[in-house]
């Protein structure tokens, strides 16, 4: 069996991560003794525990995909494809016998039928909204996207030197991480997703530059 997830669909620093977990059936019982279970009902350092637990009981899979690659797929309205088509990737990967899904198509039936053409490998799909929170594997999915995207912040607050916060529009200091980028028309690095609306709102709301400001 194999579940998927995400982390970091909302986020408008770092990376999305599709996040997989492998098991077989017989091994479930052992999922959920693990704490295995929607991972933002988990503080950080026991999501760290159960992701090290489930490593010993399946297989953890993840696909990271940039701001840059979120940005080309919001622009033509297809940023579910875009999740569809890693999901994909992950089952073509896994072959596994029964896929559960946390489907972010508002139709979830219809993305379990969209995610069996496109990964082409005859697994039975179960799509579901709330997955995450209903079956264990998916609850472990989780978990495995949300440690790595995590990793890949702690990674990026490290390259950057600076504050970033959580990375969410929500969060002040992610919001004053975007204005400083942004504002004045600053260049909009490759870690900060520029088709965010928190992105571009800062960026209208830049003063407009006048002609004596050019006029030496």
């Amino acid at each position: 069996m194999l579940g998927l997830d995400e982390a970091g669909r909302g986020s408008v620093l770092g990376p999305l991560v599709v996040g997989g977990f492998c098991c077989t059936e017989s091994e479930l019982p052992a999922v959920v003794a693990a704490g295995a279970c929607d991972s933002k009902r988990l503080a950080a350092a026991r999501r760290a525990d159960v992701y090290g637990r489930l490593g010993r009981l399946g297989e953890r899979r993840s696909i990271s995909l940039s701001p840059r690659t979120i940005d080309r797929f919001v622009a033509g309205g297809r940023l579910n494809e875009l999740e569809l088509t890693a999901f994909a990737r992950l089952v073509r990967t896994v072959r596994p016998d029964t896929v559960i899904v946390d489907a972010c198509d508002p139709n979830a039936d219809r993305f379990g039928r969209r995610l069996a053409e496109e990964s082409g490998t005859g697994a039975a799909i179960v799509s579901r909204h709330k997955a995450d929170r209903d079956f264990p594997i998916v609850g472990a999915a989780s978990i495995v996207a949300k440690v790595r995207r995590d990793a890949a912040l702690a990674s990026l607050r490290t390259a950057v030197a600076e504050e970033l916060g959580s990375g969410y529009p929500s969060d002040p200091a992610t919001r004053a991480c975007v204005e400083r980028y942004a504002r004045d028309g600053g260049r909009i690095p490759a870690w900060m997703r520029r088709s965010w609306e928190t992105v571009q709102s800062v960026k209208r709301a830049r003063p407009a530059r006048t002609l004596d400001q050019y006029v030496p």
